[in-house]
């Protein structure tokens, strides 16, 4: 019976290291829509980390100027095809339920300004867009990848992190809780 070569056992050995360190850091099996494990999904609880980013007509925005509200964050890029899957549910979301209280924030990830408002035109979208060019959301809110949404109390807290393409129903369930509860 031959023997396995050293370098077989080095990749073998690589290959579980790395999934260990992936399955640490990031808590795979996934945050999907349950919003549990790594990613975003641990965050829940803690505050909302802010930063000051370019709007699509050049002033400056940012998370903290929608305090007060239920904010639901949506991390995305045009290139990104599930996030464009799911535009339009977000849409439709924030044409529900902005009366209730619900703030729609779209933040591009890292697109120049023409990509991001070619993307807002097409899509028809009146929700505000950011236009996050270092990826700063990104890196706070352990975004694995695009999309990934967060949910954020009325007291710029976050409620739930989700990883990945959510329907409309699952929209709805993320956010239903927070707009039923009282402003405090």
């Amino acid at each position: 019976m031959p023997r396995p070569s050293l370098g077989w056992a080095i990749s073998l050995v690589a290959i579980v290291a790395v999934f260990l360190t992936v399955k640490f850091y990031f808590g795979v099996g996934g945050t999907g829509a349950g919003g549990a494990g790594g990613g975003p999904g641990m965050l829940a609880g803690a505050p909302a980390q802010s930063y000051a980013v370019k709007t699509l007509d050049g002033k400056t925005d940012s998370l903290d100027h929608y305090r007060g509200s239920i904010v639901l964050v949506n991390l995305w890029a045009s290139w990104c095809a599930p996030c464009r899957s799911e535009t339009p549910a977000l849409e439709q979301l924030y044409e529900e339920n902005r009366a209730k209280g619900l703030v729609i924030l779209g933040i591009d990830q890292g697109e120049s300004a023409a990509a991001a408002s070619a993307f807002a035109r097409e899509m028809k979208l009146r929700y505000p867009i950011l236009l996050d060019e270092d990826q700063q959301y990104g890196r706070a809110y352990a975004a694995v990848g695009l999309p990934t949404t967060l949910v954020i109390d009325r007291t710029g807290h976050i409620l739930r992190g989700i990883d990945g393409e959510l329907s409309l129903a699952q929209m709805r369930g993320a956010v239903g809780p927070a707009l039923a509860a009282k402003a405090r």
